[in-house]
């Protein structure tokens, strides 16, 4: 399973300002961000340093759309000879912020290579026809597979998925990226991996990032308040992209995204799961509690799921052998 990268939210536009106005309305202060994190390329850099990765339009063969975004849609494709995916953004939206974006997305895919991340193959960097392409899941994503086909894992399949994004994020942190909006949504599936990346950036030299990204169902409760944040914010969607895995439910099917970013914001998480196990459902609370430091690390929690999984695999073979 893989990880991804995107410039733009799919279900996150307007919604900003809506939260502003109800938290507003809320008791408490909702504060306030007065800057957001530095890209650490701008475009120009980014087209200067594009060299072998940048890619000739005229042997990139565009197919079927396989999803929208707000500012950008996802193609498949074949560029030389090789299945691939192409997002595009739209030039009707392009404006500094997004271009500044779209550079951020390709400095960081330019420097991932892990098998849990998706592979970047190139991208065509003049303005207007700003594209990325990777390699193509056939699997799709993850949301797909558990909400739309309604497959429901079974503990050890579920656990080597939730083991697949854990290394593909442990990874990312390593390298000082956080991925901003980890979902069910952003992880792509080929035979039998997970891979993701989101809406990436590198920390700042402080640690902490202030921008606003992600999608509120699985967004942690410092990022839905403008406050601060860290690597700790990725692990709080860990933790509902794991009740996805146990459940195959969307997190707070009844409400709103708004509705369920203020109930986070109000200490709200998906109601518990009856028959899951117990250790999955220890690691779920603390990797979404309201503090950040209170959350483990990503490499802890690769380490309590591989320890789960022999756990898991020990007992079947010995059932088995029965």
């Amino acid at each position: 399973m893989l990880l991804t990268l995107q410039c733009c939210g799919q279900d996150t536009d307007g919604l900003n300002k809506a939260m502003e106005k109800a938290v507003a309305r809320s008791k408490g202060s909702f504060p306030g961000s007065s800057h957001s994190p530095p890209a650490i390329e701008d475009a120009s850099e980014t087209q200067e340093k594009s060299g072998d990765w940048e890619i000739d339009r005229r042997l990139l063969k565009i197919g079927e759309k396989i999803a929208c975004g707000s500012c950008g849609d996802l193609y498949r494709g074949i560029y030389l000879g090789q299945d691939v995916a192409v997002k595009i953004l739209r030039s009707e939206h392009l404006n500094d912020t997004l271009e500044d974006e779209f550079a951020q997305e390709v400095a960081i895919l330019r420097e991932v290579q892990h098998r849990n991340v998706v592979r970047f193959i190139g991208a065509c960097t003049k303005s207007p026809q700003l594209s990325i392409v990777t390699e193509y899941m056939p699997g799709g994503s993850l949301y797909d597979y558990l909400h739309k086909n309604h497959n429901v894992l079974k503990l050890s399949q579920l656990l080597k998925f939730a083991i697949d994004v854990c290394k593909g994020m442990e990874y990312l942190h390593q390298n000082h990226i956080i991925h901003r909006d980890l979902k069910t949504a952003n992880l792509l599936m080929d035979t039998d991996n997970v891979a993701d990346f989101g809406v990436a950036r590198f920390l700042n030299q402080g640690g902490v990032m202030t921008a606003e990204t992600g999608t509120y169902r699985w967004m942690a409760p410092e990022v839905i308040n403008h406050q601060p944040y860290d690597q700790k914010a990725d692990v709080f969607s860990f933790a509902v992209v794991l009740w996805e895995l146990v459940t195959a439910k969307v997190p707070y099917d009844t409400m709103t995204p708004l509705q369920a970013a203020l109930g986070v914001r109000q200490g709200l998480r998906p109601e518990l799961p009856e028959n899951a196990h117990p250790k999955l459902l220890d690691l779920m609370q603390r990797c979404w509690e309201a503090a950040p430091d209170k959350r483990p690390s990503f490499s802890e929690i690769t380490t309590e799921l591989e320890t789960l999984f022999e756990e898991v695999e020990e007992t079947t073979e010995a059932v088995n052998g029965n």
